[in-house]
Order: structure tokens, then sequence, then C-alpha cells
């Protein structure tokens, strides 16, 4: 079962706009990449894109501790939300 998130909904908007420019940055490199263009302006394009991920995930990890850990309805959903977050900041920063 896939769990539901209540973020506000000019949040979800704002990671939505995120995303699509992350997404239309991985175009333009693969457009690049078949027109074979210059490595460096491909790489300074993939650099761009990984900023923007870093960015969406930062205000992800954000959203998620104010939203689900700080808001939980009790300390054992607190602790269990926290522990999922923390299993996935290990494989982030990896």
């Amino acid at each position: 079962m896939t769990k539901s998130q209540h973020r506000p909904l000019e949040e979800r908007q704002a990671n939505v706009i995120r995303l699509r420019k992350i997404i239309g940055q991985l175009n333009g490199v693969e457009k690049m990449l078949n027109q074979d263009r210059d490595c460096s302006a491909i790489l300074t394009q993939i650099v761009s894109a990984r900023r923007g991920l870093k960015s969406l995930s930062e205000k992800l990890i954000h959203g998620h501790l104010h939203h689900c850990v700080a808001e939980a309805r009790d300390r054992k959903v607190a602790t269990k939300e926290l522990s999922e977050l923390l299993t996935v900041l290990e494989r982030y920063v990896e």
C-alpha cells in the first residue's frame, strides 16, 4: 500500500515545477548528446540537473520532517517516520 502525504497544495505545485525544470534540463542533455555537442557544455547541463535534483530532494526532506515527523499524531508514529527517512537518507548520501 502506498502512503499518501498531505502536503499543502502550494508545496506540491512548487515541487512539480522544480521537477519539470529538471526534466527539461535532462531532455536538453539528450539533445546535446544526439547532436554530438561539446562535452563541457553537456557536463554543465548535467551539473545544473544535479543541482536541481539536490534542491528538490532537500525540499522533500524538509517537508517530510515538518509534515510527517514533527506533526505525527504520537511518538510511535514519529519514530517510525523518522526511521523510514533515515533509511532513505542513508541511500541518498552514498
